[in-house]
């Protein structure tokens, strides 16, 4: 399957086919002229697939060099920066020569980055061995690295040249990396298409959904193609696809990207933002429920257990706010999203939640102020009953 992001100038192809790695060089050549590439990938998928991609550009007649990185969240960083453009200048990469981002959204991002930097910009071409990349991030030329204070904060629009999905290579990410990317999947179906959420709902694992994976991902990339075609720099429309991104960052962030991934902290976004939505009018009653249904067939989290007053202090820094008014994403309905402009005061004031801990034997009920009281009994030694009783900040 091909599809185009119509951008004018900046328009490129993205393929979609099991076993479409082996056509590597066939691909590049179509969007590339000239001699020298860069594989820029990290230390879990390089040792699975440099080997054939590489073999692929030299069989094209490609002069390939590669970098390889630590693989996670942490590489995605101003440090790894200085390392790509040594690599690339000891390989003598010119202007005119290719950097390839192979690997998960980290890379891609990172690698985009290099190459909208290096030089003032050279060509890059997407590789995404994720689910999370090949439904979100390898397409729409968004590329960045996280600074302390928060995720994506300095880098740039830049469109690759090229994305080449290959399903096939989802047969060795571990489960863990699976949910992960089922969260931007649900986000689709929440934002812009209730048909592709109800077929997640009626799928009971990612096993039971994989023979249709194929199709859910070239969904999801047409969702996006679509969106970025009618807005490129994020001004409007595409605003809607930071559903749930909003809680999501801070979380990533507080955590120093060493907790939740993306596609969980995503998760927990769309269920909370969307339970406050419900508790203020804004959304219709019962989405929440139906976002958590889903999250918990792909075993996605919806809560972090975090104050909401450590994550508003964090979204105060986010890229959605502008001039202290924030933007947050929100549903009508399921497959009905807007734009929502507020400030951070929209996280005060829901209402009332009952959540029960049944590894801890506690209940806790969180009121209209955001604030929780929790409310414990435990049986102790001498068979005799501890309570305790705690009041605090809500956790999101």
């Amino acid at each position: 399957m091909k599809l185009t992001v119509d951008l004018g100038p900046n328009s490129y192809p993205i393929h979609i086919e099991n076993g479409i790695l082996a056509k590597t060089g066939e691909l590049v050549s179509e969007v590339f002229s000239g001699k020298k590439i860069m594989i820029v990938s990290d230390d879990n998928v390089f040792p699975l697939y440099g080997e054939i991609i590489t073999k692929a550009l030299s069989d094209s007649g490609f002069e390939c060099h590669s970098f390889v990185l630590p693989h996670g969240e942490p590489t995605k960083s101003f440090q790894s920066l200085p390392k790509i453009y040594e690599a690339l200048l000891n390989a003598k990469l010119t202007r005119s020569d290719l950097l390839i981002a192979l690997g998960g959204g980290v890379i891609g991002d990172l690698a985009g980055f290099a190459a909208s930097s290096y030089l003032r910009g050279i060509k890059f071409v997407q590789i995404p061995t994720s689910l999370l990349a090949q439904v979100d991030s390898s397409v729409g030329g968004k590329v960045a690295v996280d600074l302390p204070q928060g995720k994506n904060l300095v880098g740039a629009f830049y469109h690759p040249k090229a994305v080449i999905i290959d399903p096939d290579v989802l047969n060795t990410l571990p489960d863990h990396f699976i949910s992960d990317g089922m969260g931007e999947v649900i986000k689709y179906g929440c934002i812009k298409d209730k048909e592709l959420f109800e077929l997640l709902c009626r799928h009971t694992s990612f096993d039971d959904l994989k023979p249709k994976l194929t199709q859910i991902i070239a969904r999801c990339v047409d969702i996006k193609r679509i969106v970025v075609e009618a807005d490129q720099f994020d001004l409007g429309e595409r605003i809607l696809l930071n559903f749930g991104h909003t809680l999501a960052h801070t979380i990533e962030q507080h955590f120093n990207y060493e907790r939740e991934s993306h596609g969980e902290a995503v998760g927990i976004g769309m269920y909370q933002i969307t339970k406050i939505a419900e508790e203020k009018g804004l959304t219709t009653s019962g989405c929440a429920e139906q976002i958590k249904k889903a999250l918990e067939i792909y075993k996605l989290p919806d809560n972090s257990n975090l104050p909401i007053d450590v994550l508003t202090d964090a979204i105060s820094l986010d890229k959605k706010n502008l001039n202290n008014h924030l933007n947050v994403v929100l549903l009508h309905d399921i497959g009905d999203s807007y734009v929502y402009p507020t400030d951070v005061s929209f996280f005060d004031g829901a209402g009332i939640d009952i959540t029960e801990n049944k590894k801890t034997g506690s209940i806790s009920f969180i009121f209209p102020d955001r604030s929780c009281f929790l409310f414990s009994v435990k049986l102790i030694h001498n068979a005799s009953w501890h309570m305790q009783f705690h009041h605090f900040p809500l956790s999101l």
